[in-house]
């Protein structure tokens, strides 16, 4: 099977400070229809190697090694050529839907923008592409009048998922797309997510900080700490037989469902022995 997406000893520093490595050497592939989940604390890098796929990183920042979509090498491509891909071959889902929709437009009108602009609709049938993109992400038609501000958490990152799907991507990217929701809806996106990579076979990165999560929808794992990958895996492997110390005492905090487990904190003492 032929890999969708490559990645080749990335690196992400700012270019003030090019000795600080905030992202070191990582390295993985995606293929179409499976879902690797990168997991990891906050500040481990997990959202830059996401926004530097999408050539989105902050202008005091700077990458090199090797991002080849569909063979094609995205780090030589300039931000024109990369709005090309950007919304219509790679979807991205934000963190926050209130910060990444903008609220005096209203939904229908911000999701039909990147059909507009990749695939050339307008009239009728954007409008028609609207409304079906919005009851396949569970929200009925109608609602596309709606701004941002009359719909709720769930429904919000429901229309972000709509904009991310619109054009078909091969590739999604979800940037930890149920945070702020609460445990029903989480389930009900990561279900409808999951539906939706396997209704248009697309590779998905995930990245969450959620174990809870990377057990609901992953195929394979990538642990990151401090920038870098300290294991990968299959879920199976990284979830039932966890090599890398940081990854056994991730696991160790994670509640059971009985509440019966006394939750640890993250031990670093293994960072003595290896320094």
């Amino acid at each position: 099977m032929t890999d969708i997406l490559n990645i080749n000893h990335l690196v992400i520093t700012p270019k003030k400070q090019p000795e600080r490595c905030l992202v070191k050497a990582v390295s993985f592939a995606l293929r179409a229809g499976q879902t690797t989940c990168i997991v990891g604390e906050s500040g481990s890098g997990k959202s830059l190697t996401a926004l530097s796929i999408m050539g989105l990183l902050s202008e005091q920042l700077q990458a090199s090694g090797s991002i080849q979509f569909h063979g094609q090498e995205l780090m030589s491509l300039d931000n024109q050529a990369l709005q090309h891909i950007r919304g219509a071959k790679i979807g991205m889902i934000f963190q926050e839907p209130m910060t990444a929709l903008n609220p005096v437009l209203t939904v229908g009108y911000q999701i039909g923008e990147s059909l507009t602009a990749h695939l050339g609709l307008k009239g009728d049938a954007l409008r028609a592409k609207v409304a079906h993109l919005l009851e396949m992400v569970g929200i009925p038609a109608g609602r596309a009048n709606s701004y941002p501000d009359e719909l709720s958490g769930g429904q919000r990152q429901r229309v972000m998922i709509a904009m991310s799907i619109a054009c078909e991507p091969s590739l999604l990217i979800a940037d930890e797309p149920t945070t702020a929701l609460d445990v029903t809806v989480q389930a009900q996106i990561l279900k409808l997510l999951d539906e939706l990579k396997v209704r248009m076979n697309m590779a998905m990165l995930f990245i969450t900080h959620d174990f809870g999560v990377v057990a609901d929808i992953a195929d394979h794992v990538l642990v990151m700490f401090r920038g870098e990958v300290v294991e990968t895996g299959t879920k199976e492997e990284v979830l039932g037989n966890p090599k890398h110390p940081y990854t056994q005492a991730l696991l160790a905090c994670v509640p059971d469902a009985e509440g019966r487990k006394t939750l640890k904190p993250i031990d670093y003492s293994w960072l003595e022995a290896s320094a």
